[in-house]
């Protein structure tokens, strides 16, 4: 069923706290360890990069070419999950045989889906942490652009890279974000509460998923 727009409004900082608050990651100890024993859920991670993609539409056709990457990142992780629900309800069981199989760096692979899928929740940490510093000078254009700089781009053809430099004008001003971020007569402050809670658990949600993507030398992909 559908949500309407006014639930969705109400429920997409919430929502993600939410996600992140079950998403329990048992990492490896040694990560130079690979059959170190880690686990990340599959489907609390997928809801949580839903919610990305709500995140981004706030931030307009700027985001329009990453927010597609991310559907068909997800849609693939979706569909290998449905396809032996027992083993892959676990993301990293997936890295573990795709590596063992010499698949994992292939252009199409669930584990180069989750590696961009993380990227992208560190774009959206990155931003977030941007907009919590109360920096008079630094508009939303600026934040936008140096989490790009920071997360995506180093990682990014030159021709998405330049396609985001083209977009980057048609981002809405920090006010009107937090507008769109808010529920009903939800004041400012209480946006910026939320953002800092939201920001405090994907931090070391995103530093385990690292550490993760180390043990299986995945941390270094890059665009094709």
């Amino acid at each position: 069923m559908k949500r309407s727009r006014d639930t969705e409004k109400r429920s997409e900082i919430n929502s993600a706290i939410e996600e992140l608050s079950v998403l329990v990651i048992v990492k490896p100890a040694d990560v130079n360890h690979e059959a170190a024993v880690a686990h990340i859920p599959t489907k609390p991670f997928l809801s949580l990069c839903y919610m990305i993609l709500q995140f981004l539409d706030k931030v307009g056709p700027t985001m329009a070419v990453l927010r597609q990457d991310i559907h068909q990142n997800i849609k693939r992780l979706e569909a290998m999950h449905e396809s032996n629900p027992l083993t892959n309800s676990n993301l990293v069981e997936i890295l573990k045989s795709e590596t063992s199989k010499g698949n994992a760096k292939k252009r199409i692979s669930g584990s180069k889906s989750f590696v961009w899928l993380t990227r992208s929740l560190d774009f959206t940490s990155a931003l977030f942490q941007a907009l919590l510093v109360k920096d008079p000078i630094k508009n939303m254009e600026q934040a936008v652009q140096e989490s790009y700089e920071a997360t995506l781009k180093p990682w990014h053809g030159w021709i998405s890279s330049a396609a985001f430099r083209v977009a980057i004008k048609l981002v809405p001003d920090t006010k009107t974000f937090m507008d769109l971020l808010s529920e009903k007569d939800e004041n400012c402050d209480t946006v910026t509460e939320k953002m800092q809670i939201l920001v405090s658990l994907l931090v070391p949600f995103l530093e385990d998923v690292h550490c993760i993507l180390k043990v299986y030398k995945l941390d270094r992909l890059k665009s094709n």
